[in-house]
């Protein structure tokens, strides 16, 4: 297995950061059981078994879990009602798994992007201009004006928070949710 592969060709794992792909979007009553499933297969089981799998060498190692979780968690959407749930699932085992992780010394945070330049991101734009009739950047800028932030986010800063939170310079930060969204969340928390 691929699990069996990285320990014997690495010896372990100090450092899990789990990040899935994406849930579909679409309306309820329309939205097929199956949009769930997948949605809660690919984002949150496989979260777990992953954590399930790597907890005997986190704890030995002292180490760090980073989940990526979808801004969703927090702002629930009719059109994005999977995503809604996937995340907001795993927000809720990254917190618990936080507790765990008390005990076992295994730091635990989640880490929540905004919109971010990727190839995703671009297909999504790029379908909506072609649908709308707009050019790429209209709707990119629509999108960034829609969200109040000045830019998009790159990977290179979610990258870097991770990056921190599995250092020793953030031991204390433990159990805590991250948005990494240019000031597009409005709440506090």
């Amino acid at each position: 297995s691929a699990f069996d592969a990285h320990g014997n060709a690495h010896g372990g794992c100090d450092i899990l950061v789990h990040s899935a792909g994406a849930t579909k979007g679409g309306v309820f009553p329309d939205q097929p059981d199956a949009d769930f499933q997948d949605g809660f297969a690919l984002k949150f089981h496989a979260a777990v078994r992953l954590s399930r799998l790597f907890w005997p060498s986190l704890t030995a190692a002292n180490g760090n879990v980073v989940m990526i979780v979808g801004g969703a968690a927090r702002t629930p959407d009719p059109g994005f009602m999977v995503g809604g749930a996937v995340n907001a699932a795993l927000a809720n085992f990254s917190k618990a798994l936080a507790g765990q992780g008390l005990m076992d010394n295994v730091n635990v945070n989640w880490v929540s992007p905004g919109q971010t330049e990727t190839d995703r991101l671009q297909q999504l734009l790029a379908d909506r201009a072609r649908h709308e009739n707009k050019t790429i950047d209209e709707v990119r800028a629509e999108r960034m004006r829609g969200e109040g932030i000045r830019r998009l986010g790159k990977p290179e800063d979610t990258a870097a928070l991770v990056a921190f939170l599995c250092g020793d310079e953030a031991r204390h930060i433990h159990g805590t949710g991250i948005s990494v969204d240019g000031g597009a969340t409005k709440g506090c928390f």
